[in-house]
């Protein structure tokens, strides 16, 4: 059966480095995929002054272009923090997107963003209902699996993966992706030949990953909780 995959991330492009092979490992399984960005506000981030509106919606077309539905929420960077209000927003999003499996930021981060993008996403994965209206905490379920991922170097602290999986037949639509995305922020036509510093970080990072389950490239995660697997 079709299940719903959710991403969630602070910043438009923290899901699609992060996690992009997965989610188009998902969209091939035939699953409905969904990257829920908390912030959609970049008024006060200066690498795209006056076109903030164009990074949003150009964002929304490259993912619609890879079968992935992307929602930006309100929030604008540095704007927002962990409290009663801003748990009640990402939980009202996770119960409409109902997330059969879902991954959100580790909790350790350099970037504060993040941080606070990761405590509310645990609460709204777990807890929502206690957030919502009597008539949504009804409708609500919580995710079956819950998983942290990495943004890589110069980000993420004290991570220790205890999940890989196998994104190396993916690996190259998931690098013209995020390729695309930092051509649309330095406001720029995309070209595969010049390789944008974020890809060769995410090559290096994903290759790393590989050669820790000896494969090519891989994605690594923590599980939120010990699940069950069937290794036979």
């Amino acid at each position: 059966m079709p299940k719903t995959i959710l991403g969630i991330g602070a910043h438009y492009d923290d899901c699609i480095f992060g996690i992009s092979g997965t989610l188009l490992k998902a969209v091939r399984k035939g699953h409905r995929v969904v990257i829920y960005t908390l912030i959609g506000d970049y008024s006060n981030w200066k690498p795209v002054a006056g076109r903030e509106k164009e990074l949003v919606e150009g964002t929304i077309e490259i993912c619609k272009d890879y079968g992935v539905e992307m929602r930006f929420g309100t929030f604008a960077e540095m704007n927002f923090d962990f409290n009663t209000e801003a748990k009640k927003v990402v939980s009202e999003a996770v119960a409409d997107i109902l997330p059969d499996i879902a991954f959100m930021h580790w909790p350790r981060d350099v970037h504060s963003d993040h941080e606070v993008a990761s405590q509310l996403s645990k609460v709204a994965l777990r807890h929502g209902d206690r957030l919502l209206s009597s008539e949504a905490a009804d409708k609500w379920y919580g995710p079956a699996r819950i998983y942290q991922y990495d943004n890589g170097p110069w980000h993420t602290e004290g991570f220790e993966p205890d999940t890989y999986y196998d994104v190396s037949d993916v690996w190259v639509e998931s690098t013209e992706w995020i390729g695309k995305l930092m051509a649309l922020v330095q406001n720029k036509t995309y070209d595969p030949k010049i390789v944008d510093p974020a890809v060769k970080v995410r090559e290096v990072l994903l290759a790393y990953r590989g050669a820790a389950c000896g494969i090519d490239y891989a994605e690594a995660f923590r599980a939120g909780n010990a699940y069950a697997q069937d290794i036979l």
